[in-house]
């Protein structure tokens, strides 16, 4: 924890290896159920389908999904309490969906923070692709906000990404494999045209 702590004092993200096992990534991602949604843009009543931005397919987590899923948003947890500790971001909640790309699938470069509504501070990105090589694709690459180019990560099982989700504009590039991932945020509680926005 405390790598992650400095990463993030220094240089706003941070790259955690071998963060789950072999064996804990399949028993999270033996939780997923089949319901699979697809994904959208923008939040409440913004929120639209745009195939030509994103088109990966998702579930939100829940702790009544199984025990792994349990045990992986306690971890999340612990992450919350260490930043809250170290940077004092108030953060509040934490949520996060399971994201599956297919062969083909992307997302293009954006902010994990809603204009007018910047209430997500630290993004969370979990790999669970057991034997991802460099054909498959996929890669998220992070740019700084002058759109320079700092860091192409490939989603390699068990790899946890986090970083300030106001600093960095990232994207998935197409994918040529199926792709699992969990995509989180770390949230303050916000306030939009006079409404407390705890859980929306």
């Amino acid at each position: 924890m405390k790598q992650l702590i400095d990463a993030i004092a220094t240089q706003g993200y941070f790259v955690w290896d071998d963060f789950l096992t072999h064996e804990e990534v399949i028993a999270l991602r033996d939780c997923i159920p089949e319901n699979w949604k697809k994904a959208r843009i923008g939040r409440n009543d913004e929120v639209i389908r745009e195939k030509t931005i994103r088109s990966d397919q998702i579930q939100w987590l829940n702790p009544t999904m199984g025990e792994p899923v349990a045990q992986f948003l306690t971890k999340m947890e612990h992450i919350r309490l260490a930043a809250n500790q170290a940077f004092f971001l108030g953060l509040f909640e934490y949520e996060a969906h399971f994201a599956k790309y297919e062969k083909g699938d992307f997302y293009q470069k954006h902010l994990d923070c809603f204009q007018g509504n910047e209430n997500r501070r630290l993004t969370t990105v979990f790999y669970m692709n057991d034997e991802w090589s460099t054909e498959d694709a996929g890669e998220l690459v992070v740019y700084d906000l002058k759109d320079t180019k700092i860091a192409t990560i490939p989603p390699k099982s068990g790899r946890l990404f986090v970083f300030l989700s106001e600093q960095f504009p990232h994207e998935v590039l197409p994918t040529n494999a199926e792709r699992f991932s969990i995509a989180g945020w770390f949230r303050t509680n916000g306030v939009k045209n006079n409404h407390l926005d705890i859980a929306s």
